[in-house]
């Protein structure tokens, strides 16, 4: 668990360092971008090797039906996070809100918590829901303005439903290859 929580902790301070320490991350230049990236990806690391060792200690036990729900909140969690990610016009709601990408960090982190009720599943998810928040809340305080995007056609909407299905599967497919079921049973 020390792991886990040491990622988590890397993890917030990576992404934070340039709002919460603006002069310093400039100073650094490009190898602060460096710096921050080796973070990260130490941090996942970390979090990955700490939430794989942890022991299973349950906290509460989640019925079956939110396998269900866990699925369908990570469908949306993706189709969220690419209507932020294309550039220029977007599909829905990545044109009617500022965040899109932390937004859908904030629905796979709650599809998890809802579906997991072990301690580590809550500290790494929990943990990770934390973090976007705070980073809506610093982005909006160092940044006031914002411009929303224009609307994709209905071509976007259709690369976006097929792009979306994919990484679904995808990331299902991990799943099951690292040995857990993703589907009810």
């Amino acid at each position: 668990m020390p792991l886990l929580i040491l990622g988590l902790v890397l993890w917030t301070l990576a992404h934070y360092f340039k709002r919460l320490m603006p002069e310093v991350r400039a100073s650094l230049g490009n190898a602060g971008k460096g710096l921050v990236a080796a973070a990260i990806l130490g941090s996942l690391v970390l979090m990955v090797m700490g939430y794989r060792s942890a022991d299973f200690i349950p906290v509460w036990t989640p019925p079956t039906f939110m396998v269900h729900i866990n699925n369908t909140l990570m469908l949306l969690a993706f189709w969220v996070y690419g209507s932020g990610a294309a550039k220029g016009a977007k599909v829905w709601p990545g044109y009617k809100m500022r965040h899109p990408q932390l937004t859908a960090v904030k629905i796979w982190a709650a599809a998890h918590l809802l579906a997991n009720g072990d301690l580590a599943s809550i500290l790494l998810f929990g943990g990770i829901l934390a973090w976007a928040v705070g980073s809506v809340i610093l982005i909006n305080k160092a940044e006031p303005e914002w411009t929303p995007s224009e609307h994709a056609g209905s071509a976007g909407y259709i690369r976006h439903a097929v792009i979306t299905l994919v990484i679904f599967a995808v990331v299902a497919g991990i799943h099951i290859w690292l040995g857990v079921w993703p589907f009810p049973v």
